[in-house]
């Protein structure tokens, strides 16, 4: 599935129009991905948990030329299945 796919979803299961269902989209990602930038979590009971974890830097190896890279630090977003959501997948 898609994001548009996604939308179409959202806007026959609220009885929404495709665009309106289209914005309600971006504004849920807008808002997680805000939440995220600021370093907030966003938990949402029975689906997951959305976070930011930090990457240390590290050495690395090219794979082409076997050289030793440096591999910046960096923060990398994660999500975490909630039981409701692990639940409705495995049953």
């Amino acid at each position: 599935m898609n994001k548009g796919e996604l939308a179409a979803a959202v806007a026959s299961a609220a009885g929404l129009t495709s665009a309106a269902a289209g914005k309600a989209v971006d504004a849920v990602f807008d808002a997680i991905t805000g939440a995220l930038k600021k370093g907030d979590d966003v938990r949402l009971v029975g689906f997951g948990t959305f976070s930011v974890s930090d990457r240390p830097a590290r050495e690395g190896k090219n794979p082409r030329t076997g050289e030793t890279i440096k591999i910046a630090a960096s923060k990398q977003p994660k999500f975490s299945a909630g039981k409701g959501l692990k639940d409705a997948v495995n049953g």
